[in-house]
Formats: structure tokens, sequence, C-alpha cells
């Protein structure tokens, strides 16, 4: 009668135990739950309070905006289970910024969003400015007696993650309460084996930057070689045309359209060789399955929102193998091949990542699949990197702007002005974009190597724990 149902028969004592809100929901007791309390408990361990400062962030207080200028804004969107970065951030006033001078993030902060859609998504703050606030939705963790890497790996830990998992509430709009996060379980391994992971989180970081520094040098390249480097859009509010350089030519009366600034940067590029990009590329449409053929597991569906110039997420949506049986053909087709320009057309426009493997799964019909045409005349790499500098935001900018939700037809798409400079330029490009692609892949390495020596650590000891970081790192360039 009871096969297939999960039953934990617990003493009351274990129910109250560190169960302050008197929870005794059965997703609370889970099998697997009680499981990995019962492993963290087996270590010597301490409470994150006994550890470390926990503290909240604010929110904006009600009639303030975001300056266009002014003090980074941590949000929830920013802590991204990796390194904390500031440059995408909005920004607030300094006037605002001294009301909420008690709500500030610094180096070596451990973040956790603790509200909404991203909860439980984790940090670590490795920037080092001297102003720089945090949202209401998250909360920071300021170590004092053991390392931020350590602590920041741990979290990332499938031991971290639980109990994260566990101790949030709500489903409308989940929330993960201050008090729970600091009655959290921390095993407190010795100090060699935090510094050791501390040592792995640093490389990370500074692979990562090189690898951002490799991609600007790659950007900064490519706009010196068009005469872009310095460039400031212009402020000028009024841009006369007459009708045949305007309606008739575009079939746009939208005042933003003409702008200046655009006018400039497109004539910029016109000033040296350039071709539009239907000549370069053959430009292929993905599909909308629909959200009833949206499952729990199938065939990856990326949406824009799990695109990046700098790599891809894993899917939040999944395919029915109901809907890939019958559409096979069209499926196999539309599963994006090596060397394919993935680039996004709703939303988020004009994101473009190169895949450098094939990718099993099928996008949404908001990216568009780009094969170029010709690889000894412009470089995937290159061309990958145009379309994600200014040159062609600005183009995006100006034909997808004025709307609630952006949509680049794809008719403007193919028209888009492409800078084509020297192949020998081209190549050096390819190659620095190369270096960091790599250098970025080292990095996330890094990132799973010190997650899971803190599960091994946890799990069967340290010494093992040790061999296995040895193993992982020893290929990789000091």
């Amino acid at each position: 009668m009871l096969k297939g149902l999960e039953i934990s028969i617990l003493n009351l004592s274990e129910v109250k135990d560190n169960n302050e809100t008197q929870r005794i929901d059965s997703e609370y007791f889970k099998e697997e739950y009680l499981d990995k309390i019962r492993e963290l408990k087996s270590t010597k361990h301490q409470q994150l309070f006994e550890l470390s400062s926990i503290k909240g962030g604010k929110r904006l207080p009600l009639g303030e905006e975001f300056s266009l200028e002014g003090i980074p804004y941590i949000r929830a969107q920013d802590v991204k289970n990796n390194f904390i970065g500031f440059e995408n951030s909005p920004r607030i006033s300094e006037k605002l910024h001294l009301k909420l001078i008690n709500y500030q993030t610094k180096r070596n902060d451990v973040l956790i969003t603790n509200v909404g859609n991203s909860i439980g998504d984790t940090g670590i703050v490795k920037f080092n400015i001297e102003k720089c606030n945090l949202t209401e939705n998250a909360v920071k963790i300021i170590s004092k007696k053991i390392n931020p890497d350590y602590l920041f790996s741990f979290f990332q830990s499938k031991f971290g993650k639980f109990q994260i998992e566990r101790e949030t509430v709500g489903t409308a709009q989940p929330k993960l309460a201050i008090e729970r996060i600091r009655k959290f379980i921390i095993p407190t391994v010795n100090n060699k084996f935090q510094d050791k992971i501390s040592s792995i989180i640093k490389k990370s970081y500074l692979n990562k930057n090189q690898a951002k520094q490799s991609y600007n040098q790659a950007e900064t390249l490519l706009l010196q070689e068009i005469g872009l480097q310095d460039f400031t859009p212009s402020k000028e509010p009024v841009n006369i045309k007459s009708f045949a350089d305007s309606f008739a030519a575009s079939g746009r009366l939208d005042a933003e359209y003409y702008q200046k600034k655009y006018e400039d940067v497109v004539n910029t590029v016109k000033n040296k060789p350039f071709d539009v990009l239907s000549n370069l590329v053959e430009i292929k449409k993905s599909i909308e399955p629909g959200s009833k053929n949206y499952v729990e597991e199938g065939l990856p569906f990326m949406r824009v929102a799990d695109l990046s110039k700098n790599g891809l997420s894993e899917p939040q949506k999944y395919i029915s193998s109901h809907f890939v049986k019958e559409n096979q053909n069209k499926v196999n087709d539309l599963k994006p091949k090596k060397g394919t320009i993935l680039f996004s057309k709703d939303g988020s426009v004009g994101i473009a990542y190169h895949l450098r493997q094939d990718y099993n799964g099928i996008t949404s019909g908001a990216i568009l699949h780009l094969n170029v045409k010709d690889e000894s005349s412009v470089i995937p790499e290159y061309l990958t990197l145009a379309l994600n500098s200014k040159i062609v935001q600005m183009q995006a900018e100006r034909d997808a702007g004025g709307s609630i939700i952006l949509h680049w037809r794809s008719s403007e798409i193919e028209n888009v002005v492409v800078p084509i400079i020297d192949y020998k330029k081209q190549q050096q490009i390819a190659e620095l974009i190369e270096q960091s692609f790599t250098l970025k892949k080292q990095s996330a390495h890094l990132l799973e190597v010190a997650k899971r020596a803190v599960e091994i650590a946890i799990e069967e000891d340290e010494k093992v724990a040790l061999v296995f970081i040895k193993k992982e790192t020893e290929s990789l360039p000091s």
C-alpha cells in the first residue's frame, strides 16, 4: 500500500533540532536532506554565525532612482554562482549612497541571493573598490574565523546548496530568511586545506581577469583598425533628413532612428572596406515549439536568457521526446553545429556567440544561426567580435529601440554593416579571442575543482581531496 512512498521516522527532539520556525512539512524532512545533515554533523563543524557576520542589503528608498553615473549597486542578477562583477550594475548618486552607507559590500564578502526566482545563487566579491552598495535581495557573509574562498566553494557544493534549498520557503516569491542562513552547518576543515582551496579560487579569478584583458585587446584592435577607438556618440538633438533619405529609404518615421550618433558610426565603418551581414553569412531561423512542449527533462531548449557573448548557461527549459519524435528531421537540422554563430534578435538583441563544438539541443526562434560563407575572407571568431562590438550594438539599438520588448527584424539584421579589416589583423583578433576563451574555460574548471574538493573532504577526507586537486590541476599552466 505504501509502495513508492518515502517515509522519514524521527524523534520529536530531531524535529525540533535547529528548527526555530517549527516546520513539520514532509518536504523539510526528505530523506536526502536528513542524510546530508547527518553527514555534515559527522564532521568537525560550526554554525555559520559562529564563523562570520551575516547582514542584509538595502532597497532604494521610495522615490529614489538609479543614476547614469555614480556608485555601483549590486543586484541579485549580478550574483551568478561566480565572481561578482560591478561593471554592468546600475549606479546610484553619492547622495543616495550616503543614505545606504551601512549596506555596502566589500572584497571577500560572500553573497547569497535570498529573495525571488534567482534565490540561492552565490558569489564572492573579489573586486576592490571603495564604495559599492548591495540590494535587499541578497545577504553578505563577512568571514571572521574562516577563509572566505573556502566558504564560497562550500556554498557552491551540494552540501551548501541543499541547505539553501531546504531552508527556502514560499513558491510565488521564495524567501530565505537571514536567521536560517545564520544556522547553516559549516564543516571546519583545517587551515592548510582552506588555504589550498583559496589558492585555486585566486588562480581562477586571475584567469578570468586575464581572459577579459585578452578580449578587450581584441576589441581595441578592431576599433583601431576602423577609427572608432576614441569614438564618442554625438549628442546632437537634431538631424535633418529629406524624405528620400528617410522614410523612402528605411520605412521608418520615428525620430530616434535618425539620431546622428547612429549615422556617425555607420559612416565611419563605410569609410573603409565593409559588407552587409547577408553577404557574409547564411542565416537560418529556428522554431518555437510552444510552452505545452516544455518538460523537466528532455532535449535542451536554449533561449536568449541562456546566451551571452561569454558562453552558454544551462537551459531552464527542455523539449519533450514526443515533440522531438514528431519533428525529428527538423530538430536534427536545427541542432547548431560547431562553427555556427548564435545571434539573438528578440529581448536582449545583438548577442553573438561562436560555438566551438556541436550543440545537442535546439534554440528558440529568438536566436538566429549564422554560418560564414567564406572563411578565407571573414574568420568566424572575428565576425563574432564585430557583432558584439559597439559597431553592431548601436545598429541594433537604432533598429530595435523604442519597444518595450525589443525585436530586431531579420530584414534589418541582413543589412547590418560589418567592417572587413585586413585578414592578418582578423587572425590576430581570432587568436586573442581563443586565448580569452581558453582562460575562461580554465577559470571555470578551477571553480569546479574547488567545489568538488570540498565535497570530497566532507565525504571522505582532506587527504583524498588534496590528491584530487593535484590530479585536476597539474596539467594547467602555473
